[in-house]
This record gives structure tokens, C-alpha cells and sequence, in this order.
């Protein structure tokens, strides 16, 4: 198993959400379904983040897998290295 997750994007995934629904987000980047769960996880020790959105409208979500707010995107992947 790697340590670190798959950099699935180098940009935020903006999605909307709706207000209730609950929802899977990706840790392990394999999905491809991004930035959303399909299950690719599975044997790698990485688990998804379920949560439940607080208000319907458009959010970023992380794709880099580096975020120290997940789902939520902060930024990191200006970090990431070429």
C-alpha cells in the first residue's frame, strides 16, 4: 500500500450539493468518479469520508488529496510540485 494518495486532479472539483444528501468523497484518488467514492479504495487502507452537506450549492472539493480541510479544497494543490 502506498502512504500517499493517487493526485487525482491539480485543480478543485466544484460540484454541486444538495442540502441533507449524504456523500462519499475520495481519499485514495483511484475513483473515477472524482472527487466522489466508486469504491477503488478497497485493499489500499485508505476509506472515503462520508458527510452530509449542510446547504445546497456549488462547493470545491479537493482533488490533489493534499487538503488539510476535506473534503474541501484549501489551496494545496498550488503546492504540489510539477
Amino acid at each position: 500500500m502506498s502512504e500517499l494518495p493517487k493526485i487525482a486532479g491539480r485543480q478543485p472539483a466544484k460540484v454541486m450539493l444538495e442540502e441533507g444528501k449524504k456523500y462519499a468523497y475520495c481519499t485514495c484518488g483511484l475513483s473515477e468518479n472524482q472527487p466522489f467514492c466508486n469504491g477503488a479504495h478497497k485493499g489500499t487502507g485508505f476509506n472515503p469520508i462520508v458527510f452530509t452537506a449542510e446547504a445546497d450549492g456549488e462547493v470545491k472539493l479537493c482533488q490533489c488529496k493534499q487538503t488539510q480541510s476535506a473534503p474541501r479544497c484549501d489551496g494545496q494543490h498550488n503546492c504540489l510540485e510539477s
